[in-house]
């Protein structure tokens, strides 16, 4: 197993289940890691690396709706995957709402969980891919100064040179500046470029927003 190998977190009160979906799941080539309630899964939760969680619905303590929405309020990206014996129409239905990637009454074949997990991983992989790539434009927007970024978030609602001067009351040729600095360390070509920037990290509306930006250069 490398550092990458995605991870299944199994939280069941079942001892005799999660002991069979473990061999199931190790035979199958993944790593497994085992919990017998909602509350020991949260004693350390689980990182940002690719996996999945295969869980139980009607469990001692926490339920698996109050562990998924637990999981969702610490921000943790993990796909859900319900396996229960207790599954009805309300509960599945609220589950998928919830955001669960499936949800599977036992006792469920072999082929249904190992596909289940299956899309869950790619879920999974997709999303750990997002969050790096936020991660890395977070990181190119931290390294402006505070006026480089009161430039930027006016460039990118489409405010001219000389609006940003006046809102900011300095001059033009210093808002040129700033701004020339702005794109090289968001290493953009265009202010298009730096609109997507702003989209993707929640600064400005989407296209579909009330607020949308205006995509053109904003030279006088």
């Amino acid at each position: 197993m490398t550092a990458a190998s995605p991870t299944i977190h199994v939280v069941d009160d079942d001892k005799s289940f999660r002991t069979s979906i473990g061999r199931l799941l190790t035979a199958s080539g993944y790593h497994v890691v085992l919990y017998e309630s909602g509350a020991q899964l949260l004693e350390k939760p689980p990182g940002d690396g690719p996996g999945c969680i295969l869980l139980d619905m009607r469990m001692p303590g926490l339920s698996g709706l109050d562990l998924q929405e637990r999981l969702a309020k610490l921000n943790i990206i993990l796909p859900v995957v319900f396996l229960t014996g207790h599954g009805d129409i309300p509960t599945s239905v609220q589950a998928m709402k919830s955001g669960a990637e499936d949800f599977l009454t036992k006792p469920a074949s072999k082929a249904r969980v190992l596909d289940a997990i299956e899309r869950a991983l790619t879920r999974s992989r997709q999303k750990h891919e997002q969050r790096e790539q936020i991660n890395g434009l977070r990181a190119r927007v931290s390294c402006l100064t505070a006026r480089e970024q009161e430039v930027f978030s006016l460039v990118v609602r489409g405010k001219m040179n000389k609006q940003i001067a006046f809102e900011l009351g300095t001059a033009e040729r210093t808002v040129k500046a700033h701004r020339h600095a702005v794109m090289e360390k968001l290493k953009v070509q265009s202010v298009a470029e730096a609109v997507l920037i702003a989209e993707r990290l929640g600064m400005i509306a989407g296209p579909s927003g009330t607020n949308e930006p205006q995509a053109g250069d904003g030279h006088d």
